[in-house]
């Protein structure tokens, strides 16, 4: 089991041995998995609210119409597609891609569903990144607010998961919090709980890992 407490330390000792840039650097999780078997199917692709946002938002496409394609642009969300730009899409593979690169989270109305599968369903599977749907009246401007707090959690035949958990402008304690909701819901997802959980590391941009099993050699020690 990760304790908060050790994540609070991990961060304290990650932020130190990254030293003082002359740009905001990013923290990142990364969980060490095990006891797994990966062949059969191993998958992780769970969205995740932080308690804290970082400075760097992620970004939000919103395909709809309508009323709610008005209020998702006053909402500030950075690009909102309607049918008719996503059928030019599903014929322009290029342009699908960089789309689909441009952008974290996708939201979409439950009607236009089936037409998002068919025109850039290729290129969201893969990266995980398939639309949430949103049914009519649904207020997206709280939707999409929850959706700038989150990071996605992903994983896939592999044993271990990294994400950002926010970037140095947040205390350590803002960030041990945004850590621990991440491995509270990893842990939710794998088959035997925290008992899955091999190590666990904190890395700054330009610093060095600190370590769960490095610090659990310390304190033995």
């Amino acid at each position: 089991m990760v304790s908060d407490s050790q994540l609070k330390e991990l961060v304290k000792m990650a932020r130190e041995g990254a030293g003082k840039r002359n740009f905001n650097q990013s923290a990142e999780l990364t969980l060490v998995l095990k006891d797994i078997d990966v062949k059969k199917g191993f998958n992780l692709n769970e969205t995740v609210v932080l308690p804290h946002k970082p400075s760097r938002l992620p970004t939000i496409c919103v395909v709809g119409s309508g009323d709610m394609a008005l209020r998702a642009k006053n909402a500030g969300v950075e690009h909102v597609m309607d049918p008719q730009e996503l059928d030019r899409l599903g014929t322009n593979k290029r342009e699908a891609r960089k789309m689909v690169r441009a952008h974290d989270f996708f939201l979409s109305d439950t009607n236009q569903m089936a037409a998002v599968g068919r025109s850039l369903g290729q290129f969201l599977g893969p990266k995980g990144k398939m639309p949430t749907p949103v049914p009519y009246g649904a207020p997206i401007e709280n939707i999409a607010g929850r959706f700038r707090g989150s990071v996605r959690v992903k994983a896939k035949s592999q044993l271990n998961v990294s994400v950002k958990i926010g970037d140095e402008k947040l205390s350590d304690d803002q960030l041990a919090e945004n850590a621990s909701a991440v491995v509270a819901a990893v842990e939710k997802k794998l088959p035997q709980g925290d008992k899955n959980i091999r190590n666990a590391h904190v890395k700054f941009t330009m610093g060095k890992k600190a370590k769960l099993t490095a610090l659990k050699k310390e304190k033995e020690q």
